[in-house]
């Protein structure tokens, strides 16, 4: 029998369906972001606060944009050396995310505040097109195999596509919360994200005596105790995968998505409370 405490084995993405959800999700923000820029109270809604403590929605959008340019900028400005490691992977890059979110979402308000200049909708409109246009350019330019630096290491740039599909599809729901514009997540994009968090809760709570369940994307085995082998397993937890990612992200409690019957929780150990967010 396998040790219930041993770590999930490493998800890999595709690189070529990354790439392509990567372009569907930019699109589906930029569409929501179009509207909001075009609507005649676009200055209002720009400044009402979003779900973010202390960030507006302009400031959303702009972060956004940020971070289509930071796989651009970054290669620029920090090329690796010839022979040098990857020291970083999407596993350890979310673990660190999930410990140091408060000084991420503090580093990122001031970096989208520095960055910012797109004081009118249309301006912030064509902000978020040029970060998008330059993410094309290096994704277009770049090898997968290439290294990008990030705060916390160095990670090929395939890993670090997967990121950015992990920050377009946060920040489109955030943006959705905020404004009621609905953001279409690209299916694969959203896909991908709800597999990288489920894999993110079985590698902070490791074990096999519970199977969260987000169809049609994920199924993992977590929480330490009796592990299951065969049948219907004795503790299950489903959700979709919206309500999956503000689970893990600490965009919405544990014990409110239970009342509202959007998670469904059954046997003793499958109450997940203890464990979320996995990114804060």
């Amino acid at each position: 029998m396998a040790s219930a405490s041993r770590r999930p084995r490493a998800r890999s993405y595709d690189p070529q369906k990354v790439r392509a959800a990567l372009d569907g999700q930019v699109r589906a923000v930029r569409e929501a972001v179009a509207v909001l820029c075009a609507a005649p109270d676009a200055g209002p809604l720009l400044a009402a606060p979003s779900r973010l403590p202390a960030w507006t929605v302009r400031q959303l959008i702009v972060h956004v944009a940020v971070c289509l340019e930071t796989l651009p900028r970054r290669l620029a400005a920090d090329p690796a050396p010839p022979g040098t490691a990857a020291d970083l992977d999407l596993r350890g890059y979310v673990a660190v995310l999930g410990t140091q979110a408060e000084d991420i979402a503090q580093a990122a308000v001031a970096e989208a505040d520095d960055l910012a200049g797109a004081d009118e909708p249309a301006e912030l409109l064509a902000r978020f097109d040029v970060g998008a246009a330059k993410l094309a350019a290096a994704v277009a330019s770049a090898a997968g195999t290439d290294l990008v630096g990030t705060r916390f290491g160095r990670m090929t740039v395939d890993d670090f596509l997967v990121t950015r599909l992990l920050e377009l599809v946060v920040h489109g729901d955030d943006l959705t919360a905020a404004t009621g514009t609905a953001v279409a997540h690209d299916r694969q994009a959203l896909a991908a994200v709800t597999r990288l968090l489920a894999d993110a809760l079985a590698a902070r709570a490791p074990g096999g005596s519970v199977e969260l369940r987000v169809p049609p994307f994920a199924v993992v085995q977590c929480v330490a105790g009796p592990r299951h082998t065969r049948g219907t397993p004795p503790n299950v937890v489903e959700t979709d995968p919206l309500t999956w990612l503000r689970l893990a992200t600490g965009r919405t409690p544990w014990s409110h998505e239970l009342d509202a019957a959007t998670v469904s929780a059954s046997g003793e150990r499958a109450d997940l409370a203890e464990y979320l967010p996995v990114l804060g």
